[in-house]
């Protein structure tokens, strides 16, 4: 408990503060997808309800500290922002070396690793992490800045895969593009305007990075430069684009389903 690395793997020190969590739902949420968390806070004479007793009893069979607090100490800790009575303590998320989680994918039969351009919504960030592990990526890596790292919120919608994904920052998402294309990578940017259909992407079998680009404006000008290649999803006229989380869903199902039937 109070660690989001997988044993085993080395992580670098945490340079964010702890995350508080709060909500009666998120925080049930969150201990139910096993989001790593170090005390939950709990106010004193506030109405127990389902959710209460649940996170109560998850936090004790983990092992996490459950500690009374009074309303104000709450309201103090939350900054006043509506906690219902109850708030989790969430370690800072450790990421992997971005070296280390190439180093690694390179000794996969067929590395395929995800990369994020720009997505800003934790829930997105989740989701891609999400269909990343069902998918069998071997790791994600995304910028450290103007994009959505692994809060609480994100851990959250991944369902418990951010244990098992290892996920990188980098400070330049174009240089570590072009690491993984030196280490033997091609890099498929998905782009509504690509010229390759996903459903005839022959590459789907090889070392792979597959790109997704922001929630908005999709890939930025310099990392869609230095794709190999641009990768669209074929759609109904009637319907503009996809969620970025949508796209990586469907673009990574396409993918495995080719590895498997190569």
């Amino acid at each position: 408990t109070g660690t989001r690395v997988a044993p085993g793997r080395r992580s670098q020190p945490p340079r964010e503060a702890a995350e508080l969590l709060v909500g009666r739902n998120p925080v049930a949420e969150a201990l139910r997808a096993q989001v790593p968390a170090t005390a939950l806070y709990v106010a004193v004479g506030i109405d127990v309800d389902e959710r209460i007793s649940e996170a109560v009893r998850t936090a004790g069979n983990r092992g996490v500290p459950i500690l009374e607090v009074n309303r104000g100490e709450l309201d103090r800790m939350t900054g006043g922002v509506l906690h219902q009575g109850i708030g989790l303590q969430v370690p800072p998320y450790a990421y992997e070396p971005f070296e280390d989680l190439l180093a690694a994918s390179t000794e996969q039969a067929d590395p395929l690793l995800v990369a994020l351009d720009g997505v800003t919504d934790p829930r997105n960030l989740g989701a891609v992490i999400r269909s990343a592990a069902a998918f069998g990526a071997h790791g994600l890596f995304l910028p450290e800045r103007r994009a959505a790292g692994v809060t609480a919120t994100a851990w959250r919608t991944s369902a418990g895969a951010a244990a098992r994904l290892p996920v990188a920052q980098v400070t330049n998402l174009t240089r570590a593009l072009k690491a993984c294309q030196e280490a033997g990578f091609l890099v498929a940017g998905l782009d509504a305007d690509g010229d390759i259909d996903l459903y005839e992407l022959d590459a789907a079998v090889d070392p792979l990075v597959l790109v997704v680009g922001s929630e908005g404006r999709g890939l930025s000008r310099l990392v869609g430069a230095t794709c190999d290649m641009r990768v669209s999803i074929p759609m109904a006229a009637s319907v503009e684009s996809l969620n970025a989380s949508v796209a990586a869903a469907v673009a990574l199902a396409e993918i495995a389903r080719r590895r498997t039937t190569a």
